[in-house]
């Protein structure tokens, strides 16, 4: 649902400010300049600004989709870029599935990579839930660590499915820098040593 309010600050320098709304909400709402679909306009204390809440990284409450009063919303279409990294960690799933059945890879390595990727996964949802509720979070090393070591394909679906670290720029390329390194690595010893993976699980 849209809300209306009154522009009550704005930090010209920083590109933020604060919307006053309409009615008896009592907290200011944090709007940035990248919120606004009209970038060629310069916000004023006092401008009427049309917005839907929304919450930042760390669950904070903020504009997001702002209008001056008069403009019309303009509706973004969606961006399936990110979907590739779902079409990959389906594809590798696939594959190892294939794998096991073909004896390629033993019955304890299908288990470890399943159970790596569901509590990745789950590690992400609790990240969110964090980030909503403002509590100490999750640090995204740490998100990185269960991608390096197999979990890559559980945070695809979590960056996807909960909407979550999935637009950051430099966690995207720490993330997909995760990837290479991995499936490089489990590629390279299932063509040319699969007696060490064999050991190792």
């Amino acid at each position: 649902m849209r809300q209306k309010g009154r522009l009550k600050t704005w930090n010209s320098d920083k590109a933020f400010g604060f919307i006053s709304p309409n009615g008896n909400a009592s907290k200011d709402v944090f709007v940035h300049k990248s919120a606004l679909q009209n970038k060629n306009q310069t916000p004023k204390v006092g401008d009427i600004i049309t917005f839907n809440l929304s919450s930042d990284d760390r669950g904070r409450q903020c504009a997001a989709n702002a209008t001056f009063s008069g403009e019309k919303l303009k509706l973004k279409q969606p961006n399936n870029r990110n979907n590739l990294s779902i079409y990959l960690a389906a594809m590798f799933i696939v594959f190892l599935v294939y794998d096991y059945v073909t004896k390629q890879v033993t019955n304890s390595l299908l288990v470890y990579y399943l159970l790596i990727n569901l509590v990745t996964f789950l590690i992400y949802w609790l990240d969110k839930a964090k980030a909503q509720r403002g509590s100490w979070r999750i640090s995204e090393s740490s998100l990185h660590m269960f991608s390096l070591i197999g979990g890559w394909a559980g945070a695809a679906f979590a960056q996807q499915v909960l909407s979550h670290k999935s637009k950051k720029r430099a966690f995207r390329v720490s993330y997909w820098f995760t990837v290479v390194v991995h499936t490089s690595a489990f590629i390279w010893l299932l063509a040319n040593k699969p007696e060490l993976l064999h050991q190792m699980f």
